[in-house]
């Protein structure tokens, strides 16, 4: 069920108009509805898979439970060996098992038998990096000692499997979300209101921007041979563009909708076009993904040096981004990617300009149009990599790049390049807001601010093609 469907709206209503009947005072009962709910809407996707999820809360709430039951350092360090088990050991088998197993056919040149492994071959259960995420960082944190775990199931299976962000996010910290679950959340209209808001600028920036300009990137993707090397760096450009807007349109609608219900998520994006360096864009970007890595996999690397052992925060930096492309998928390219990155923060902060200043903080003081220039050249050459089926067409589309190859250049989809421009303006000019739409009765007269409304919808059903999933869901 896509948060851009028909479908979805259908249901919002229905699961709204009964949270809300339900009572505020009833919050156990409001929260069997969402859980219902939210088990509802993934097993929509796919039935099979609900028992997955389901493991994997059950998994991890028994674990910090004997986690916190004991002071034993061998019976606490098995609970949480257990956790990483089988947390991890669920995103090897549906995620990169077949990537595995694939380059060790092609590393030793054996002969793939059709149908030997194909019991592999399976979807990958939607959202299961995220939720994976979200349940191994409560376990990390109890084993920490830095959170208490919960003793109600029932809590704890809602802060899982919250259907506004299971499938692509946020991904929430388990004493931010959690309490939510454990107070009374009363109605408020403001917040409502906020929420429809945000919902309707995230459908925007889904179909009226992210679409079309996937129509453009894949008409080059498609066939890149067929296109000179300024349709290339176009393209590739595009694409930012494009998976900004499709990810971040889809947590403007996660996050509304959690307002709707009384809840709140935690931002996930800060402008990252606006971004002077890739350390920088990394802060802007899918901020919830960033921080999970830092505190559970960066930190602990760092924290295990000395002072004198400098070269252990590059090392630290280089295994993370690595680990981060390799989440986005089982490919080649997301691991380039997130080679390309984390060489590139690591060069950042490396001290230049007579060893008083790392480029990071040189790229800050200059000129804006100066810093994104530099960052939108390296950010095209990442999405390039990001955006290709293979290694080998990237390497092919990179060659194009920086070896010059004439061709007619064509913006493709016309004068519908408008809907990105604008979507730039209004984020720009309102970046110190959460969304350009949010608080628009204290700017703007009624008549006016419903003609927004009013054009937003207007453009959204008459642009609006065929469903078209959220890139991250692959993820």
């Amino acid at each position: 069920m896509l948060f851009n469907s028909l479908d979805f709206g259908v249901f919002l209503v229905i699961v709204f108009t009964m949270y809300w009947a339900i009572g505020n005072k009833r919050r156990v009962a409001q929260n069997v509805l969402i859980l219902i709910a939210s088990y509802i809407f993934y097993g929509l996707w796919d039935w099979r898979f609900l028992s997955l999820i389901i493991g994997s809360s059950l998994v991890d709430y028994m674990a910090a439970l004997y986690l916190h039951r004991s002071d034993k350092k061998g019976i606490r360090r098995f609970w949480m060996g257990f956790s990483l088990f089988w947390n991890l050991g669920v995103l090897f088998v549906f995620k990169y098992m077949n990537f595995f197993l694939d380059n060790f056919y092609s590393l030793f040149n054996l002969e793939v038998i059709p149908g030997e492994y194909t019991i592999w071959n399976i979807i990958i259960p939607v959202g299961l990096s995220f939720y994976t995420f979200q349940t191994l960082g409560y376990t990390i944190d109890v084993y920490r000692k830095k959170l208490e775990p919960t003793t109600n199931l029932l809590n704890f299976l809602c802060f899982v499997s919250f259907f506004p962000q299971l499938v692509a996010g946020p991904i929430e910290r388990a004493n931010f979300l959690l309490p939510q679950f454990m107070k009374q959340r009363n109605f408020d209209y403001t917040k409502a209101k906020d929420g429809l808001r945000q919902i309707l600028w995230g459908l925007f920036k889904k179909i009226l921007v992210a679409d079309k300009l996937g129509i453009a990137v894949s008409m080059v993707f498609n066939e890149p041979e067929n296109y000179g090397t300024s349709m290339m760096w176009y393209a590739s450009l595009l694409f930012f563009f494009q998976l900004y807007c499709d990810f971040s349109g889809y947590t403007d609608i996660a996050i509304g909708t959690a307002k709707l219900f009384g809840f709140k998520l935690n931002i996930n994006f800060k402008t990252p076009f606006l971004s002077f360096s890739v350390r920088d864009f990394w802060r802007r970007w899918h901020i919830t993904l960033t921080n999970w890595f830092i505190d559970y996999v960066y930190k602990p690397i760092v924290s295990r040096g000395t002072e004198s052992n400098k070269l252990l925060p590059a090392v630290g930096i280089l295994f993370t981004m690595v680990l981060v492309g390799a989440w986005h998928g089982a490919n080649w390219t997301f691991i380039v990617f997130g080679l390309i990155n984390g060489l590139i923060v690591i060069g950042e902060q490396i001290p230049l300009f007579k060893g008083k200043i790392t480029l990071h903080k040189k790229l800050k003081s200059l000129p804006k149009p100066v810093s994104l220039l530099y960052f939108y050249f390296i950010a095209t050459v990442m999405c390039m990599f990001f955006r290709s089926e293979d290694i080998s067409q990237s390497f092919l589309i990179l060659k194009r790049m920086f070896t010059w190859v004439p061709g007619d250049f064509s913006l493709l989809i016309g004068v519908k390049i408008i809907f990105l421009l604008i979507m730039l303006i209004a984020e720009t000019a309102m970046r110190h807001l959460d969304f350009p739409l949010q608080n628009l009765e204290l700017k703007l007269p009624r008549p006016v601010r419903w003609a927004v409304y009013y054009l937003l919808v207007f453009g959204i059903i008459r642009f609006y093609e065929p469903l078209q999933a959220f890139i991250y869901f692959q993820f």
